[in-house]
């Protein structure tokens, strides 16, 4: 059993607690600041492209015959002009010699055609022949105009033969494997023509791609307010990045873009061309191109930690020059890695909580300290996928 001494003791400690003075009220929180980075932005629109060549031929045989001798390396550049393939031409320069003397024959018909029907004009007028008789001698000469005509065309036809026995290069560009050997019978006439090899030019070279309806669409209303142009009327400017490459090294401008949208598919399909001097980009290959979305146009940029949300919209938090948070709804524009665009709901000399977000409440006392938002990864530059 405790002493009445305990039990007075431990009164006393009671009402000597109940009567003390109250808990310090809790500091403000420190938070970091710091106003928004003004920038000029250009959005940039990402599509998956496929390479292909700007002009691609396939070489034919234009007349027929065996197949003499090949002028290339398979896969090697060539120029336009190069030989690339002969056929046996020993038929064709016998036609042609054949033709030749066919022409010359033709020529000495009609020079003594011609003789006859002016002797035969200066008898008519002396009455020595009849009007018939003259009408035969000319008669003879319009034949033989004709048949000296004929001789020509057909000295031309065998020609052309002959120099269709010697296959050049169209244009400049990388040949393909030969796909006839020396000693084949070749065709050149009829539809089924020998397909001899291909050849496609290496530089420049187009990337096609393909945009959604959306995205076409925003391009059409941009355009119609001024605030970028249409691909079809401006080389718009265009980045390209293949499967191995880090960024965007090769540039290019839009030349085509396509009269209607694919009903099947519901996009609109571009075209880029870009220079490709070391032949490097290859036809066929995919990469990753960004064509111009909008820009350049100023923008505030922000941390994305430093965006919040309150189920409705999202919003930050400025701090007024009394230290008072208060929320404020925004418009966020694209990604730039950690950074984010704030199209709408800020001023440029904002002091926004950059870090510490979750120790403020609107109407709240802080305690700010200055901080720094670190620049964008590219500086200028905003990418979105399509």
């Amino acid at each position: 059993m405790k002493s009445p001494i305990f039990r007075v003791a431990a009164l006393l400690l009671l009402v000597a607690g109940c009567g003390g003075s109250p808990p310090p009220a809790m500091a403000p929180p420190q938070v970091t600041v710091a106003t928004p980075l003004v920038r000029q932005i250009t959005d940039w629109d990402e599509y998956t492209g496929r390479l292909a060549a700007v002009e691609s031929v396939e070489i034919r045989a234009r007349v027929t015959g065996y197949l003499q001798s090949v002028h290339f390396q398979d896969g090697a550049l060539v120029k336009r002009g190069d030989l690339l393939f002969v056929i046996d031409p020993r038929p064709y320069q016998a036609a042609l010699n054949e033709a030749r003397a066919n022409h010359q024959r033709a020529g000495v018909q009609r020079a003594a055609a011609a003789r006859d029907l002016e002797r035969g004009q200066g008898l008519v007028a002396s009455r020595v022949i009849a009007d018939r008789d003259l009408d035969a001698l000319t008669s003879t000469k319009l034949a033989a105009d004709a048949a000296l005509a004929a001789a020509a065309a057909a000295e031309k036809s065998a020609a052309l033969n002959l120099e269709f026995t010697r296959i050049t290069a169209p244009i400049g560009g990388r040949v393909g494997r030969r796909l006839v050997t020396v000693g084949n019978l070749v065709t050149g006439e009829g539809n089924d023509t020998t397909l001899l090899t291909t050849l496609v030019s290496v530089d420049p070279i187009h990337v096609y791609f393909s945009a959604d309806e959306r995205a076409f669409l925003r391009y059409t209303r941009l355009a119609e307010q001024g605030i970028r142009p249409s691909s079809r009327t401006v080389a718009n400017p265009v980045r390209l990045q293949l499967a191995d490459e880090q960024g965007f090294p090769h540039e290019g401008v839009m030349d085509f873009v396509d009269n209607m949208v694919d009903e099947a598919t519901g996009t609109m399909q571009g075209r880029a061309i870009f220079p490709n001097p070391g032949g490097d980009l290859t036809p066929g290959l995919f990469g990753r191109i960004q064509l111009l979305g909008e820009g350049p146009y100023e923008a505030l940029i922000l941390p994305d930690q430093a965006i919040g949300t309150d189920q409705v919209q999202r919003l930050v938090y400025v701090v007024g020059t009394d230290n008072v948070v208060t929320p404020r709804p925004v418009t966020l524009g694209r990604s730039l890695g950690a950074l984010r665009i704030i199209r709408s709901g800020l001023e440029p000399t904002d002091r926004v909580v950059i870090n510490g977000v979750q120790k403020v409440r609107p109407g709240n006392l802080v305690v700010p300290v200055e901080g720094q938002i670190p620049e964008p990864a590219d500086g200028t530059a905003a990418a979105v996928s399509r």
